[in-house]
């Protein structure tokens, strides 16, 4: 059976070996397993959201369960668009400017098929969320970093970053697995860097309400020409506690947006309509689970950034550096605390960690009171 290269180029998908890693350590012999490992929101989307799913689902009519719109329910898009304008500041035109998709991951990889082929660069932020670069291998196109300065609250170098042929560059704020924020300047300098470039800008909002100390939320579209220049990409998974039922947004840039929905024309046959329909419900109905899963979080981000330091302005993440001699790995092996290696989020992780605050607390104050006393030991 012939295999086409493209697949070759494909990474090794990173969360599939942390996970099977952690599931080998647990199966061994010693006290339970603390995994503090992954981004998987323990908190389930909001009662009336379900309930729209259910009632929705219980239609016996072929509207509901026979294809639904390829392009997504005309009622979810002026929602997003909607939530949008109440809550970022920013105008979408729910015809033109918004793309519904089965997930978030799924567009990361459409959105670079959509703008990079042979020769072509995409810049991804150094360090960055692992399956950035699944899309730039099956493009064929070349990955390029953008270099993220902690000194600067992680922001990129754009005056360091690669200008020749670059048709797209990723940016993600809050970031996975940073936890940073986005700067005054940092969305004025992506627009300034694709005015000269002519790259696209993508930006993973994935996390966009996750933000603590009393912080408003930053969309990228907010900042005058950003859509000139690009898109950004919204997810339930994170506000809504929806990861499984696999629902985002491409928003932005008319002319890409309607190439994701010329290239989800040939892939996918739409969303099942009660999920978009349970969507219509989370986007239109109250908002206070958000704003109790954001304050859950911050609770979870006092305690764990006590134990550990490192930084977390917003995601349910915490990013801390390693002291000298002490990996992961030994944190597994001696500790049972399972974290994410930054190495497996490009050179910019070395030496440092990612720690998953989307557990329960009780299962969370026991990991933080294990890794208090491993960086005990080490300092």
């Amino acid at each position: 059976m012939r295999r086409p290269r493209r697949l070759d180029r494909l990474p090794e998908q990173y969360f599939m070996r942390l996970l099977a890693r952690v599931q080998e350590a647990a199966a061994r012999e010693g006290e339970p397993l603390v995994d503090l490992g992954r981004g998987n929101p323990d908190t389930p989307p909001p009662p009336h959201v379900i309930e729209a799913l259910v009632a929705s689902a219980r239609e016996p009519v072929t509207r509901v369960h026979g294809y639904a719109p390829f392009a997504g329910l005309a009622d979810l898009r002026v929602a997003i668009a909607d939530r949008y304008a109440s809550e970022y500041g920013v105008e979408l035109d729910p015809e033109r400017e918004v793309a519904v998709v089965p997930g978030t991951k799924t567009s990361l990889t459409e959105l670079v098929l959509c703008l990079a082929e042979h020769g072509d660069t995409v810049l991804l932020p150094d360090p960055y969320y692992p399956d950035y670069p699944s899309g730039i291998a099956l493009a064929g196109a070349e990955l390029g970093l953008l270099t993220l300065d902690p000194d600067r609250g992680y922001a990129p170098r754009f005056d360091l970053a690669p200008r020749e042929n670059v048709a797209a560059a990723f940016l993600n704020y809050p970031s996975n697995p940073t936890a940073a924020v986005a700067g005054d300047d940092t969305f004025v300098e992506a627009i300034a860097f694709a005015h000269e470039t002519g790259a696209t800008i993508i930006h993973d909002f994935a996390y966009g309400d996750l933000v603590f100390d009393g912080r408003k939320p930053q969309s990228f579209l907010a900042e005058p020409g950003a859509r000139e220049v690009g898109v950004e990409l919204f997810s339930m998974s994170k506000s809504y506690g929806m990861a499984g039922w696999r629902l985002g947004f491409v928003v932005g840039n008319a002319e890409l947006v309607r190439r994701i929905e010329l290239l989800q024309d040939h892939l996918f046959a739409g969303v099942f309509r009660p999920l978009q329909e349970a969507a219509v419900a989370a986007l239109t109905g109250r908002q206070d689970s958000v704003d109790a899963r954001r304050a859950a979080y911050e609770w979870r981000r006092d305690r764990a950034v006590a134990a550990v330091g490192g930084r977390c302005e917003g995601t349910f993440f915490v990013w801390f550096r390693l002291p000298d001699g002490l990996t992961v790995e030994r944190l597994l092996d001696e500790h049972r605390v399972a974290l994410a290696p930054g190495e497996g989020f490009g050179p910019g992780g070395a030496g440092h960690a990612r720690l998953s605050l989307a557990v329960p607390d009780d299962v969370l104050l026991d990991g933080l009171a294990r890794l208090a006393v491993a960086l005990t030991s080490e300092r």
